[in-house]
């Protein structure tokens, strides 16, 4: 059997294995409310969802053991979350690229689980082509997912966003036996900060504009429910959304096996 998860292997079967062109997921997620239904460790949807992935690419893919915490300092006041400060966590980053790439495994793809960590992913690897000369791409996940596809799945229903789709029903697919849809509840209505209706834990807003704040998720809705709906959650919908994320990232290893990461203009054919 195929081995994909670099944690499983040996030394000696890396070495051998990364003799031909490889290309290294590198899976990020992080600990934090899900609502009241699913488990807090969002983390296990991204290391499960790039090892498929890699699955469907074939031997020319493999899967770094993921980060399991990620910036998300506003669910902070929901015990059970584990946050990283936004300097530990481009710290930790940077690390975990550069140990691979001292090796010159530079065909890696950041396979980030958690939205929230984008704007930091994006210093570290402009960080990295000013030191090194090396383009890592870095692809959001849950953003893959179109929203033809959520209509397709769940009707006129608004149901994306965190708390509901698409985590909710990829959890209930992939890990069933960890989700409490017994648990599920709709969310709270929301309340004012400042005299201004809240819209996320981004801000309010104020005559129709939108106004910053650094509100918390709780401050938004008492279960973490900070957007769409669980409602209509299965593991049957799941099932098409994890299929989706694969087979759109199975592909984009195939394409970048064939990129060089030190020279990425390629002059197109005539």
């Amino acid at each position: 059997m195929t081995k994909h998860r670099i944690a499983d292997m040996t030394a000696t079967e890396f070495a051998a294995r990364v003799k031909e062109p490889t290309v290294i997921l590198v899976p990020l997620g992080s600990q934090e409310v899900q609502g009241p239904h699913c488990p807090m460790g969002d983390y296990q949807l991204a290391e499960r969802l790039a090892v498929m992935a890699a699955q469907d690419a074939g031997p020319c893919a493999l899967v770094a053991p993921g980060l399991p915490f990620g910036y998300a300092d506003f669910f902070r006041d929901v015990a059970g979350g584990m946050q990283l400060r936004p300097e530990t966590f481009k710290a930790v980053l940077r690390d975990m690229l550069d140990s691979l790439l001292d090796h010159d495994l530079n065909r890696l793809l950041i396979f980030n689980g958690h939205t929230t960590n984008a704007s930091l992913i994006s210093q570290v690897v402009r960080d990295i082509r000013r030191d090194r000369g090396i383009m890592v791409p870095s692809l959001d996940i849950w953003k893959t997912i179109p929203d033809s596809l959520l209509t397709t799945l769940f009707g006129d229903a608004t149901v994306r966003g965190h708390g509901g789709e698409p985590i909710s029903s990829v959890a209930l697919h992939l890990y069933p036996e960890q989700c409490r849809l017994d648990l599920r509840t709709a969310k709270t209505r929301r309340k004012t900060a400042l005299g201004f209706p809240v819209r996320g834990v981004s801000g309010v807003t104020f005559d129709g504009i939108s106004l910053n704040l650094p509100l918390n998720a709780k401050e938004v809705d008492e279960n973490g429910l900070l957007s769409g709906s669980a409602a209509l959650a299965s593991s049957q919908h799941g099932e098409k959304l994890a299929q989706h994320i694969t087979n759109i990232t199975a592909d984009l290893i195939r394409c970048l096996l064939r990129a060089d990461p030190k020279n990425p203009f390629i002059p197109e054919v005539s």
